[in-house]
């Protein structure tokens, strides 16, 4: 797989910035990518920055963010920070210079999102937002089933995510993680919910149990524009097999859709039955996203996945809170850029 710059036919020059899980995760995806892209890494912990560098035979590393900003070697960044520093880092780096890619939640707000779409376009840079979740092949097979008409006028959409999620870090400082888990996890849902092929016009959160701090759980109804409803059961503290291994289901007036909520099948009845494992070895999407993203960087086009969606889902997480009275989000207060 091959995305070098068409203008210096080098392969892009890609900066972590953030040295934690999130940055192994991508750093072993982009292996398959060696010939298309060269990942440096950047940490404030120095040590950490070369520990990274080492381990996934990196072009470099940088004791600070700032740094790897201000580098000439250094075409774009990705930054896989706690979702506080998101929108500064993304700021700066435009302002420096730099593509980047932004972890998702991306920023705080959805008006963030203007923001930086006005300083990127200024800038004559690219912002793309790492949602895996759009690429996932059992998406892909989805919207495929739902556009081919064979399921009739969509009724009902069933998502169940639920999972136990440990935490113990900086998920449990509001100041940090900005939301709960619908935040910094349902928000991949939300994403998944939002792209069936169908357009959410309405959205309303329940949450279950004793409101008292982040939450950890919430039901999501969600009407689309073209008539079906949806539901989104999502929990970090409903104890499941094989971390989330759950049933959803989608009706349709000819037919139906069971399938993993993960991935894992997908088995359609109705005027055709078929069983289908629509992608084992990317299930998560991440690899087909970095094809997407190193591609539309090296030919300066969109991906796939637009910055114009991703604040979609920003403003659809800010409305779902507002309808279940969740008040620690930063849409409920004033930021500035």
């Amino acid at each position: 797989m091959t995305a070098v710059d068409p203008v210096t036919r080098r392969p892009i020059r890609l900066a972590f910035l953030g040295c934690g899980g999130v940055t192994a995760s991508h750093s072993r995806t982009l292996r398959a990518f060696r010939d298309g892209v060269t990942c440096l890494y950047a940490s404030r912990d120095a040590a950490r920055a070369v520990e990274f560098n080492e381990r996934f035979g990196g072009g470099g590393w940088y004791p600070s963010y700032e740094e790897a900003m201000a580098s000439d070697a250094v075409d774009a960044v990705l930054v896989a920070t706690p979702p506080d520093s998101h929108l500064g880092l993304t700021m700066a780096a435009l302002r420096a210079g730099k593509h980047v890619i932004v972890e998702k939640p991306p920023f705080p707000r959805a008006l963030d999102a203007d923001a930086v779409a006005r300083e990127a376009a200024g800038r004559r840079r690219q912002v793309l937002v790492a949602e895996n979740y759009f690429y996932k092949p059992v998406a892909k097979t989805l919207r495929r089933v739902i556009a081919s008409g064979e399921l009739g006028e969509i009724r009902f959409i069933d998502v169940k995510a639920l999972k136990t999620q440990r935490t113990g870090d900086w998920r449990d400082e509001p100041s940090r993680a900005l939301g709960g888990a619908l935040y910094e996890g349902g928000i991949h849902w939300i994403n998944f919910m939002a792209n069936l092929g169908l357009t959410p016009d309405r959205i309303e959160a329940f949450r279950p149990g004793t409101a008292t701090g982040l939450e950890r759980s919430l039901l999501i109804a969600i009407h689309y524009a073209e008539g079906a409803t949806g539901t989104l059961a999502f929990s970090w503290e409903i104890p499941s097999p094989a971390k989330g291994l759950r049933l959803s289901r989608i009706y349709g007036s000819s037919g139906s859709v069971a399938f993993e909520s993960n991935g894992l099948f997908v088995a359609q009845f109705g005027r055709r039955r078929r069983v289908s494992f629509p992608g084992v070895r990317d299930l998560s999407g991440s690899r087909a996203m970095f094809d997407d993203f190193l591609s539309a960087l090296a030919q300066g086009r969109a991906p796939r996945f637009t910055f114009a969606a991703a604040r979609r889902d920003l403003e659809l997480i800010e409305r779902a809170y507002r309808s279940a009275g969740i008040t620690s989000h930063p849409t409920t207060q004033d930021s500035s850029v």
